[in-house]
């Protein structure tokens, strides 16, 4: 009985393996990342600059060291809203599944972090911190920083569909068209992810960024009478894919690599 119960466990073990080896090996081959979106949340102004501070000088370089970049750190554009988004864009589960644990073993995450570690439990710098596992798009397969000025504006939407079939059809229709003519039209991406784990589910993420607010007013104006969208958005194959949208207008924190 433990002989078969052994032989089981370890054929598991392998299938398992071969299965997370297989998914990171085809994402590779297409050259897609995976990526993490962080949602942190704060119970101060102070406590979000504390954290963006040790996100500046202490994560964001380690984070890099494992070959996860650019990194991108986001705050709310207008408002008294301290949330930050964090993408940490990942060049294959292998790296998801390893890089905290590596994150924690480098001594200057240790030393140089020392006052986020040493925080008592009754004040902590975050809440909590929920995160979401995205694979990009063909159309998209890697983090792109669309713009570098000062003044640059992001759009984070979720396209949340109401099953897996139409979810499903809303990413090709962005494969096959609708992010080529964002690009044409000025809706510049940073990346196009579906979501593997996370809340409201099936859905889909992505961002799209702009030099300022104006661009990003101009650029979904042209997008919306483009002939080409028109087309797709007429088509009833993609009708009733996307039941609930999420809509986010978000500026760099400092240090942000995007």
């Amino acid at each position: 009985m433990k002989k078969r119960l052994f032989v089981v466990i370890t054929c598991l073990t392998v299938i398992l393996g071969l299965s997370c080896q297989g998914f990171a090996q085809n994402a590779r081959s297409a050259s897609n990342q995976v990526l993490e979106l962080r949602h942190y949340t704060f119970a101060d102004a102070q406590q979000q600059k504390v954290m963006i501070d040790f996100l500046n000088k202490v994560a964001i370089p380690a984070w890099n060291r494992l070959e996860i970049s650019p990194v991108g750190v986001f705050q709310m554009a207008g408002g008294e809203n301290t949330d930050l988004y964090v993408l940490l864009p990942h060049p294959s589960l292998r790296s998801v599944v390893r890089a905290n644990t590596r994150f924690l073993a480098d001594e200057k995450v240790q030393q140089d972090g020392a006052a986020m570690w040493q925080t008592p439990m009754k004040e902590p710098v975050y809440k909590r911190i929920e995160s979401s596992l995205l694979l990009s798009f063909e159309g998209c397969p890697k983090v792109e920083v669309p713009t570098k000025k000062d003044t640059r504006v992001f759009q984070l939407r979720i396209y949340e569909s109401h099953n897996e079939t139409k979810a499903k059809r809303k990413i090709e229709m962005f494969n096959k068209g609708e992010i080529a003519t964002f690009r044409k039209t000025g809706l510049n991406p940073v990346f196009f992810g579906e979501s593997l784990v996370g809340d409201k589910m099936p859905n889909l993420t992505y961002m799209v960024g702009f030099d300022d607010a104006a661009a990003q007013k101009a650029a979904w104006s042209a997008f919306g009478q483009h002939p080409e969208w028109k087309k797709m958005s007429s088509d009833p194959y993609y009708a009733d894919t996307v039941s609930n949208i999420t809509n986010l207008v978000l500026k760099p924190a400092p240090g942000s690599q995007i």
